[in-house]
This record gives C-alpha cells, structure tokens and sequence, in this order.
C-alpha cells in the first residue's frame, strides 16, 4: 500500500486583517516518492498551503498531518525528514559564507563538524556550485542563491521537498540545471517533492501529477500532470496552458490529430513525420 506522508482536510487560515483562507475540497494527500505541484493563480492560496505543511501556520480549522505527526506542534520531531526552498531564498541565507550556510543546518541535526564537511562539498558539487564555498550569499546571483537554498535544503538528507515557485527571479540557464538536477534526485533517490510553479511551461519539470486550486483556496482536480493540461480548461483556475498543449489542443480542434505530449522536440518529430519530413 502507498504510504501517504502529507495528509491536509479542509483547512483554514485567518491573516491579520480578517483575510481568510479556506483550503477545502479535495482533500490534500501527497504518497512518499510522488512529485506533486499544486497550480492556482497568484492569490489562491498554494503557498498558505505550504506553510501549513512546513508547520510555518496553524489551521483554526481541520487538519494537518505530515509524517503523521502535526507540523505545527510536533515539528521538531520531523524537520530532519523534510527540506524546504521558498519563494525568497534570501530569507533563508543565514551562514557568511556559501559553506558555512550549507553547513548550519547539518550541525545544528547533530552531525559531527567530519560529517557535516563531507556532505557540504559533496552538495556544493551536485549543484555546480563548488567555486562559490568562500563568497558571501548574498552577493551572488539570483540563480545562485536559488542553488544555494536547495543545497542547504538538501545537505542533511530529508525525505520530503518543499518547493515554492523554485524558478521565480532566475535566468533560463539556472532554471535547466535547477529542473535537471532535481529530476536526477528524484530518480537516484525517490524523494518526495511538492511544489507551487507559477509558469504552466515550467510545470512538467517538477511534477507527474497535482492539483488544480480555485481563487479562495478550492481543490478541485487532481490528476497526472497531462490530463490536467489536455483534459482541463486552466483557464477556469485563471492559468495559461503550457504553450505545447495549446498548440496540440487547437490543432486537434480543427482536425489535425496529433498526440498529446507536452516536450517540444517530441511535437515538432510528430508534425515533421506528419508533414513528410521524416528522413531515412
């Protein structure tokens, strides 16, 4: 049986202000190894969801529940288990140098300072930021910071990764070796990943399935992530399609049959085969 690590009902949130946020629907079930996105307009409440999971908020309503314990009373016993990269990674960047942050949370879970110095080079590698270890955070690049913040998410070993809009403020070439090397995690080491993306086009690079959040905070579908793009209209939830399945689901609307798929090179080999292109 899948075990569900991250169990959200119905939840709700007040703000100061009086601002509430309902998370109901849908109930929120995450199963260990599955890369989960959740997809709202800005405002839907994706990243209130988050916090909730990371134990940063409490519900005055419903419930919690992530590795079967309550994140926000019980948080102590799990955060070892979960990894988190938020949507301002500077906020996270405490240490004064790039080695120093990656390496304050292994010594603070306990790792002795051999350990905790042999997983800091070894993720400073995997994520090609091996040359920064003596500069200070925050001078680096968006993309840099962005890598930063994962490495320091990642360093201790968690099973569970907590990603809010992981691509916002970062150039093209850091968001492909960002999406690559995460894709290689998941593969090496089936590590649960959920996240919030706020670019349709981007989506597929994190996540096999999710879930679709009405403004207000409403989980409706949920889904692989093909079916929510083909088999939905994302325009309800106020999202633009990825620009493939706009151009597949137009093309099929007018008769053109192509198949669904949402890599570009796999539908431009199908329109050249289509179109007689194909070379022996």
């Amino acid at each position: 049986m899948d075990e569900i690590i991250v169990d959200v009902r119905c939840i709700r949130h007040t703000y100061p202000g009086h601002v509430r946020v309902d998370i109901c629907g849908l109930e929120f079930k995450v199963k260990r190894g599955e890369r989960v996105a959740i997809l709202g307009a800005n405002g839907s409440g994706k990243s209130t969801l988050l916090k909730h999971v990371l134990g940063l908020l409490e519900p005055t309503s419903g419930s919690v529940s992530v590795f079967g314990k309550n994140p926000a009373k019980e948080y102590k016993e799990i955060r070892s288990k979960i990894g988190a990269v938020m949507q301002n990674a500077d906020e996270q960047l405490i240490g004064p140098t790039v080695f120093d942050d990656v390496a304050f949370a292994p010594l603070n879970f306990g790792f002795s300072r051999e350990e905790t110095n042999e997983r800091v080079e070894s993720i400073l590698n995997s994520m090609g930021i091996q040359h920064l270890r003596d500069r200070l955070p925050h001078y680096l690049s968006g993309g840099e910071r962005k890598k930063l913040a994962i490495a320091g998410a990642l360093v201790y070993g968690p099973e569970l990764l907590v990603l809010d809009e992981p691509f916002e403020g970062i150039d093209y070439k850091s968001r492909v070796e960002i999406s690559e090397f995460l894709k290689k995690l998941h593969q090496e080491t089936n590590m649960t990943m959920i996240s919030t993306v706020h670019d349709m086009n981007l989506v597929q690079d994190l996540a096999d399935s999710g879930y679709l959040m009405k403004y207000g905070g409403e989980l409706e579908v949920y889904s692989s992530i093909s079916e929510l793009f083909f088999d939905h209209d994302l325009t309800e939830y106020n999202l633009a399609p990825p620009t493939v399945a706009r151009i597949i689901k137009s093309l099929n609307e007018q008769g053109i049959q192509v198949n669904k798929t949402l890599d570009p090179t796999e539908f431009c080999r199908d329109i050249s085969n289509r179109l007689g292109g194909k070379k022996e």
